[in-house]
């Protein structure tokens, strides 16, 4: 519950009209789910702008909006009951009253951001702390400017702690979301090639990402990925990064690793406690190292850890097993960069198999003027690993086309438009058989699920 007065001084806004004593229950950015006693943040996005919808959410019992303007032939007397906080810009606001509630509770908070791997690593972090304490999380990938205000503003007093997910593809992102969740551990699974079209190269990268470190609230905690070469050589930099990786220097770091009919077991820094990872793709082992470290800062026994990890499930589309007709996919379609790509030949380059391995490719998109050269890329290791090639958009092609070039059967080479023709592709062009394993990859407005309908 907020005091109206509390939505001005947060967003440093002004009373355009309204009591600035009264109240509001709740605070929301979507008139169709907007509750009574609600405050509206009329937010202007890429397709709708919530100025448009004001009329609508006063129909609904609405007392309170914040908005940016009233220019929209709406009149003051039309709005004589209701609050009306003018503000610069209402995005902003939104995050300046998620930042305002999340100072009102002394929990700590837990901020992931990485490349690779982050919703998964989130996701396992959240799984083993919740055995033992009460964890908000992100759903699914809600790790925007508006994704993060609308999970803290979720946050109540029966909550222990939080884990946020982080996502940028712009420069000062990261900085801007860490101000509004204020966490005091940041991990840090990786630095790819993702998002270059704005972050320019990996150096851009990983500035953009550590910018999470260096706003960190107090203790202060930093755990990195020691493998990765754009973050080791920060590691040393304060006594509080921690490290995580194969690396025997790694604070967490695996041994005695055993790959195990597509699962794999380890210990954990030369321990006693055995963990299984119900996933073939070796990549997944540096989240759950992620994982590992923070659940040991929170005080669980490596027992209790790889116990909550029995009952893991990875979230959907990420590099897993599925039987559709008899036939058998890998569906990592959840989206794709250069280095997840990578990562996805290199699992599935392990996986036995008496039949074909047939890779289902799509564009790997915001990667601005490399784009061309790491499809390119892509295409040589897709070529050392499967017997079957589709690529899925115009870039694409330029794998199909490196292969080809590299003396890949180009009767084993199909190019086309759509996920769509794809399916078609592997339907009709073809000839299936059952022992025959299907991986499916591509960004995610690429639409690769398609290849399953």
């Amino acid at each position: 519950m907020f005091k109206v007065v509390e939505l001005l001084n947060a967003t440093d806004g002004q009373l355009v009209g309204g009591d600035k004593n009264s109240f509001v229950e709740g605070i929301s950015t979507d008139s169709r789910l907007i509750k009574p006693r609600c405050a509206f943040i009329a937010i202007k996005g890429g397709k709708f702008d919530g100025h448009d919808f004001i009329e609508e959410v006063i129909k609904k019992g609405i007392t309170t909006i914040v908005v940016s303007s009233l220019s929209r032939g709406l009149r003051l007397q039309k709005l004589s009951s209701v609050n009306i906080i003018k503000v610069k810009d209402t995005t902003k606001a939104f995050g300046d009253i998620a930042k305002f509630w999340r100072k009102k509770f002394k929990i700590p908070v837990i901020a992931v951001t990485g490349s690779n791997g982050k919703t998964t690593t989130k996701e396992m972090i959240a799984h083993v702390l919740s055995g033992k304490l009460k964890v908000l999380k992100n759903e699914g990938t809600k790790n925007n400017h508006i994704g993060v205000p609308q999970t803290l503003l979720s946050l109540d007093d029966t909550f222990d702690l939080a884990v946020i997910e982080l996502g940028t593809n712009h420069f000062g992102e990261i900085e801007y979301l860490s101000k509004i969740c204020q966490p005091n551990i940041g991990l840090i699974t990786n630095i790819g090639s993702s998002h270059l079209e704005f972050l320019k190269d990996l150096k851009g990268v990983c500035r953009e990402k550590y910018s999470l470190i260096k706003n960190l609230m107090p203790p202060g905690i930093g755990i990195l990925n020691a493998d990765d070469s754009n973050l080791a050589e920060k590691i040393n930099n304060s006594k509080r990064i921690f490290s995580f990786g194969m690396v025997k220097n790694a604070d967490f770091c695996i041994s005695k690793l055993k790959n195990n009919n597509h699962c794999f077991e380890f210990i954990i820094n030369g321990g006693k406690t055995k963990f299984i990872l119900n996933n073939f793709a070796r990549h997944n082992l540096y989240n759950v190292l992620a994982a590992i470290a923070v659940a040991r800062f929170f005080g669980l026994t490596y027992k209790e850890i790889s116990q909550r990890f029995e009952s893991f499930k990875f979230p959907a589309g990420r590099f897993q097993l599925r039987k559709i007709n008899n036939l058998s996919f890998i569906d990592d379609t959840y989206n794709s960069n250069p280095n997840s790509f990578f990562q996805a030949m290199e699992a599935f380059a392990d996986y036995k198999t008496g039949g074909r391995k047939i890779v289902i490719m799509g564009d790997m998109l915001e990667l601005g003027k490399n784009g061309h050269i790491l499809h390119k890329d892509a295409g040589r290791h897709a070529a050392d690993v499967c017997d079957v090639f589709i690529g899925v958009g115009e870039l694409s092609r330029l794998a199909a086309g490196v292969m080809e070039d590299s003396g890949f059967d180009k009767k084993n080479i199909f190019t086309c438009d759509s996920s769509q023709k794809a399916r078609d592709i592997l339907r009709k062009e073809i000839a299936i058989k059952e022992e025959d394993v299907i991986l499916v990859k591509g960004s995610r407005s690429m639409k690769m699920e398609e290849v399953f309908k």
